[in-house]
């Protein structure tokens, strides 16, 4: 039995109108082989159907993944463990799933000099979050605070930060090149103190906590922050040697050559 013009273009209104794009556009193919094949009725609408909740799930994963601003190039395929050998990649792909701590509201730290891939190592997890269906934010941390900044002297921060709640993680970048300004801290702290336990904070930083007076300009905060987000975190001290400095070395090195060992100091 043929379809006439008339019902096609009714067809494709209707689904327009349902907001069903890929149904509109592999109806006709899929009724062709249904037709050909003899299928049940139920299994040409489960077939469509599950077309429709990928192709929505695709576009969905699309708008988040521009949503989340994250660093392009930074995945975990990217990311070299052997030079990390204290961060378990078994223990990173389970933090990928996201759903045992997103869930409750834990936190992720990672600790680490200059050049140690922090910063890959977040955007990465990230990334991966995202594929599963959470909602990030990667922002740097200074960027952040001036827009918090901007909006408490508009009058506007409980509701700036209640607009990050849609964001299950939010990774907060180089933390500690926050500068030690009360204004800045302050609305840094109360974003710590807004998702504590609500939603979860990635955060990188190239000072241990015993360093952070040099961020919050008070002990008393200091001690709060560090509190809130340790509680519920898993914490990662990424203490190797610059990766950007280790192949600026072999870069100049050249192919081939191997390094070149220290020479030994004289006893004095």
């Amino acid at each position: 039995m043929t379809v006439s013009s008339v019902d096609v273009e009714r067809l494709s209104l209707m689904l327009n109108e349902l907001r069903l794009p890929a149904t509109k556009m592999l109806w006709a193919q899929f009724a062709e082989r249904s037709d050909k094949e003899g299928w049940p009725a139920a299994r040409f609408l489960a077939t469509i159907a599950e077309h429709e909740i990928a192709e929505r799930a695709r576009r969905r994963i699309e708008r988040h993944l521009a949503d989340a601003r994250l660093p392009t190039g930074k995945t975990l395929d990217g990311f070299s463990f052997e030079a990390v050998p204290m961060v378990s990649r078994a223990q990173v792909m389970a933090l990928c799933a996201g759903d045992s701590w997103l869930d409750n509201g834990a936190n992720l730290i990672l600790f680490g000099p200059p050049g140690s891939g922090k910063s890959h190592l977040a955007a990465a997890i990230g990334l991966a979050l995202v594929e599963n269906g959470w909602r990030v934010l990667f922002a740097r941390t200074t960027d952040l605070v001036q827009k918090l900044q901007v909006a408490r002297r508009e009058l506007a921060l409980e509701a700036a930060i209640a607009k990050l709640d849609k964001y299950h993680l939010l990774i907060l970048d180089d933390l500690a090149y926050v500068t030690k300004d009360q204004a800045e801290t302050s609305v840094l702290f109360e974003l710590i103190s807004t998702r504590y336990e609500r939603r979860s904070l990635l955060v990188t930083a190239n000072q241990p906590f015993g360093e952070w007076n040099r961020i919050f300009p008070d002990a008393a905060m200091t001690v709060a922050a560090v509190d809130r987000l340790v509680h519920h975190a898993t914490i990662f001290e990424m203490n190797v040697e610059s990766y950007r400095r280790r192949t600026a070395i072999e870069n100049r090195r050249g192919p081939g050559r191997p390094p070149q060992r220290a020479t030994p100091k004289t006893a004095q």
